[in-house]
């Protein structure tokens, strides 16, 4: 049977995250993120939100730390991950969490948090729609196009 494990959450970090390196030098990035429930209201008249604990590594651990805050927008894309271990006392914990695959603004440039670095992804790649120009027809007579002539019947495909 085939399995499958994605996960995409948009929230807010309800901290500034938290940068580490392991011993072998790579980077790891945890932070939580709270995202709203599409429905419903509790008795304050506020709407529900779950909160989830995100692990990134490598350059999307470095991206969420140089340019994420308390508050601010993400876009996480992952997996879910389910950990259990045994203290010393001997008792078993567990936990959930989602590792991170993508992350990228989900704010506005310029929006909360301050930094107008929008549009960023883990790559560094930066998307600028107007850079790619418009498209351009060229109406030249020597196009390479062959004509083909006669019924549907003689087309190649």
């Amino acid at each position: 049977m085939a399995s499958f494990n994605k996960v995409i959450l948009v929230g807010n970090l309800t901290a500034d995250p938290e940068l580490k390196q392991t011993p072998s030098g790579v980077s790891v990035c945890r932070f939580s993120i709270a995202v709203q429930r599409r429905f419903g209201r509790n008795e304050q008249g506020q709407t529900p939100a779950d909160f989830f604990n995100i692990v990134a590594w490598r350059q999307s651990a470095e991206f969420v730390a140089r340019y994420f805050t308390k508050g601010r927008a993400i876009l996480v894309c992952g997996q879910i991950q389910n950990d259990n271990w045994t203290d010393q006392q001997g008792v078993k914990h567990y936990s959930t969490s989602i590792v991170a695959d993508e992350v990228t603004f989900a704010d506005s440039k310029g929006g909360d948090g301050g930094n107008t670095a929008g549009g960023n992804t883990a790559n560094g790649n930066q998307y600028t729609p107007n850079s790619y120009g418009s498209p351009t027809y060229n109406s030249s007579e020597n196009n390479n196009f062959e004509e083909i002539t006669g019924d549907d019947e003689n087309l190649p495909f």
